[in-house]
């Protein structure tokens, strides 16, 4: 249960902190929105290294479909656009790929 909450967590503080330069650089946000941006950014790789994983090149792999299952979460979530039907049908094919690679047998 510890790597999907590490997961879940890693993609809220990554794609906040990604925000955050977003924000800056393309929504005309303030400098001193990069300093909990970039703190989210620390937090986020610092959650990464709880995934129960013993190569952290599959862990980040497999973080990639959480990353996107995410993403759309918060594209409807905070910006208010509401993922189509391929933004859902891609989601869930990532999504599944990064269960195959995190729970498949080794």
């Amino acid at each position: 249960m510890r790597t999907p909450l590490a997961y879940m967590a890693a993609a809220i503080a990554e794609i906040a902190g990604c925000f955050a330069f977003w924000a800056w650089l393309r929504l005309d946000k303030p400098a001193w929105w990069l300093v909990p941006g970039i703190l989210s950014l620390m937090l986020f790789a610092w959650l990464l290294t709880l995934v129960e994983s013993a190569a952290a090149g599959r862990a980040y792999a497999a973080y990639g479909g959480v990353y996107i299952v995410a993403s759309l979460a918060w594209l409807w979530s905070v910006e208010g656009v509401r993922p189509d039907r391929f933004d859902l049908l891609g989601a869930a094919l990532c999504l599944a790929g990064a269960v195959v690679i995190i729970a498949g047998p080794r």
